[in-house]
């Protein structure tokens, strides 16, 4: 086998298609990454753009994040119609095409790519601006963090998706019990404090 099979995989036949089915455990890195990148970057974007308006800002996260999560609502209520009306391949070109003809699918699936390449750098960008921040001494080699994580990516989804989905689990399951930890280590803290919790860093007077 050449280093570029071993590296992507062999090639498979479409009678084996049934046993790359994945299950619940692949599906959440392989399919649920983008929600789960927006909810460690997202807040921190919306308070990243408050900051000039002061502690006045505080006072619109509720409505940013109330909207955040109607729009999730409705995401998951059209998910919920299309994965019942299209069983077994749903995608937005298929719905599209099927529904409203075919410039809207061709409309859907440029739309797609754009977001997925947008939603590539950004998660990316994010994740290795955290990881400078929390190592200063890698500042000067983040351009190349950058390409590195995403030549990874790209070679992990070029397996297939029941191969990233098993490769992408553990950080995925980290990251999500990581997420949970602390929320519960701040309810848990404000609950002692009556609500104020005493800052990390006081801030100036």
């Amino acid at each position: 086998m050449s280093i570029l099979g071993w590296i992507l995989g062999r090639r498979l036949a479409n009678q084996e298609q049934s046993q790359r089915k994945i299950g619940v455990f692949e599906a959440v890195p392989a399919m649920g990454l983008d929600g789960l990148g927006s909810s460690a970057y997202g807040p921190e974007a919306a308070l990243t753009i408050l900051i000039p308006l002061g502690a006045a800002g505080l006072g619109y996260i509720g409505p940013i994040m109330g909207a955040i999560v109607g729009l999730l609502a409705v995401l998951y209520l059209s998910y919920r119609q299309t994965i019942a009306a299209y069983p077994s391949n749903g995608g937005a070109y298929i719905v599209s095409r099927e529904n409203l003809g075919r410039n809207a699918s061709l409309l859907a699936a440029s739309a797609l790519m754009v977001d997925y390449v947008l939603n590539v750098a950004v998660g990316i960008s994010a994740g290795v601006g955290a990881l400078v921040s929390a190592l200063p001494s890698l500042h000067a080699y983040t351009l190349w963090l950058c390409l590195g994580i995403l030549l990874l990516v790209t070679v992990v989804n070029l397996r297939g998706t029941l191969d990233s989905g098993r490769l992408f689990a553990l950080p995925t399951y980290l990251f999500v019990v990581s997420f949970l930890t602390i929320l519960a280590i701040g309810v848990w803290k404000a609950s002692l404090s009556g609500g104020q919790p005493s800052p990390a860093i006081p801030p100036p007077p």
